[in-house]
């Protein structure tokens, strides 16, 4: 019989017994995947700073830890790795709390290798698809599909765009948060002719400078703690492509030096290995910070921002695109009642004068996030003033600091707007300030 050939996936077990990790560990090391444990909350931070991880089977029972507050963090930490939360039957409804939470699936314990296998295998397999879906979701989309515009602001960054996307120069997109700066590297990288190689995306935020390092430019095997396997990095991926920086304004500072050289140079060296190796990679950067301003407090580097900005495309916010905003909002409608089958088919009048007279404070992405809820909720043919569920910041209606309200009914406002401005609940919650696992219990409270 023939043997099976090796599974890939990277897997992170955090339980604090050690037997339970052992035998964890070696029965999914049997089916060929890639095992780092830890005993700790700590432990854990520690490794997925160091190490991107597509899978975590974490112990909600964690010594001293919060399961809870462990997961949350690990959704802002690592949004991308599925997680699955490991109980004993006592603890099946924690578990399911969790589940709400973000944990992708639960597994009960004692169990056996079967099980623990199909479930790591499901998830696995499930990460890999969502990121294959994505890459041909952007392959088959055509460029600058949402980017189209009536508003001549938007059209001459448009056409500037499309003059630069066929040179190798490096670009800068500048706009607020929601502007669709994504949308335009995208768009650019498909008007490019690096169109047929990969555009590969780098969220800077979202990592630490170590982490950052070994996204960016791979790692060699044993290069640090928990490093069993070489990776190639997101340049080497990028090869012939584009890299997409995006908030480019947040990428550490103290690598920011190894950036300037693979931009000069092309040239870098992977974590733990000596070797130079080179990269022929189109760089596109974004962001919604004054990088000026942080050059001026030390917070960025004159030089980097030289070499980043030979292109620079200012996206306006879309208040200043009056003009786009019934397209967008028709183009979103017929989009999301065809995804979710639902009866909803145009706008009021009022809907659309409602629509006209909003600020959008978190523009495009706002906009889009208001017409899927609407579509959603909507149980007729014409989308209605109370199904968009908008406040003008001017309204009398809207609560405002220093007014005669509670600081429950303020704290409610204040978590509505930021959750309609949001693409995500981590991200929601790391505008707050608050773990993912607080604003779920409040978004419940709330009624939100």
């Amino acid at each position: 019989m023939e043997a099976s050939s090796p599974k890939s996936g990277r897997i992170l077990l955090v339980d604090d017994e050690s037997a339970i990790l052992r035998t964890f560990r070696y029965c999914l090391e049997d089916e060929g995947y890639t095992v780092a444990t830890a005993t700790s909350a700590q432990q854990a931070d520690t490794l997925l700073q160091r190490q991107v991880f597509d899978l975590c089977l974490l112990d909600l029972r964690l010594g001293e830890d919060n399961g809870l507050d462990v997961l949350a963090q690990m959704r802002l930490q690592a949004p991308w790795m599925r997680v699955i939360i490991v109980t004993a039957h006592s603890a099946i409804d924690t578990a399911v709390d969790a589940m709400q939470a973000g944990a992708s699936d639960y597994l009960v314990k004692p169990c056996s290798p079967d099980q623990l296998r199909m479930v790591a295998s499901k998830q696995l397999e499930i990460r890999s698809l969502a990121a294959r879906l994505e890459q041909l979701e952007g392959q088959a989309r055509k460029p600058g599909d949402d980017l189209d515009s009536h508003s001549p602001a938007m059209m001459a960054v448009l056409e500037t765009a499309r003059q630069v996307a066929g040179t190798d120069a490096n670009i800068l997109i500048l706009g607020e948060s929601g502007t669709g700066k994504g949308e335009l590297a995208r768009a650019i990288h498909g008007w490019s002719q690096r169109s047929k190689k990969g555009s590969v995306t780098i969220n800077c935020p979202s990592l630490t400078a170590e982490l950052m390092e070994s996204e960016l430019f791979g790692h060699s095997r044993g290069a640090f703690t928990g490093a069993s396997e070489s990776t190639l990095g997101r340049v080497s991926q990028a090869d012939g492509g584009t890299l997409f920086l995006d908030e480019i304004g947040d990428f550490p500072l103290s690598l920011q030096p190894k950036l300037l050289r693979f931009i000069q140079d092309k040239e870098y060296e992977r974590v733990g290995d000596p070797v130079t190796r080179r990269a022929d990679v189109r760089i596109v950067a974004a962001t919604n910070l004054d990088l000026d301003a942080m050059v001026r407090e030390g917070k960025f580097r004159e030089d980097l921002l030289y070499r980043l900005n030979v292109i620079t495309l200012k996206l306006p916010p879309l208040r200043e695109r009056a003009d786009d905003v019934l397209v967008l909002a028709d183009r979103f409608l017929a989009r999301f009642v065809k995804d979710y089958a639902r009866p909803a088919r145009a706008f009021t009048e009022e809907a659309r004068n409602a629509l006209m007279d909003y600020q959008w404070p978190g523009n495009i992405r706002e906009l889009r996030n208001v017409i899927e809820r609407a579509s959603i909720i909507c149980p007729q043919e014409l989308v209605d003033v109370s199904h968009l569920g908008l406040v003008a910041p001017t309204s009398s209606n809207a609560p405002r600091v220093g007014a005669d309200l509670s600081l429950e009914d303020l704290e409610k406002a204040h978590i509505a707007a930021v959750l309609a401005t949001s693409d995500t609940l981590d991200q929601a919650a790391k505008t707050l300030g608050i773990d993912a696992s607080t604003l779920y219990r409040k978004r419940k409270q709330y009624n939100l």
